[in-house]
């Protein structure tokens, strides 16, 4: 069965930070592009950031750009999210998913075929 499976995520004061980890089970994501999202309460799913399969692209939303860091490190099969500067805005359940290619150029969600089951962030003093 194809999987995400997502660890990390929490509480944190405004201005901290947190990693996010995604890792694959039971196939590879070396082929794949890969996304996070995240949905506030009472908003729609936003793309947050994407890389490609090979990890020289990378992409990310005005609102976190600066303060996010997308990587991948195939070989533990594994997408990771820093999260710096964390403002009460960022709070959301964030989710990791895979592109149906290799290629990381927008944030359409139907180009996304796996989820992971989502972390919740939460940014508050």
């Amino acid at each position: 069965q194809l999987q995400l499976v997502q660890s990390g995520g929490g509480s944190v004061q405004p201005g901290g930070s947190l990693r996010l980890s995604c890792e694959a089970s039971g196939w590879r994501l070396d082929y794949y592009g890969m996304g996070w999202f995240r949905q506030a309460p009472g908003k729609e799913r936003e793309g947050v950031s994407c890389i490609s399969a090979s990890g020289e692209s990378t992409l990310y939303a005005d609102s976190v750009k600066d303060r996010f860091t997308i990587s991948r490190d195939n070989a533990k099969n594994t997408v990771y999210l820093q999260m710096n500067s964390l403002k009460s805005e960022d709070t959301a359940v964030y989710y990791c998913a895979s592109n149906r290619f290799s290629s990381c150029s927008d944030f359409t969600p139907s180009d996304y075929d796996v989820w992971g089951q989502g972390t919740q962030v939460t940014v508050s003093s």
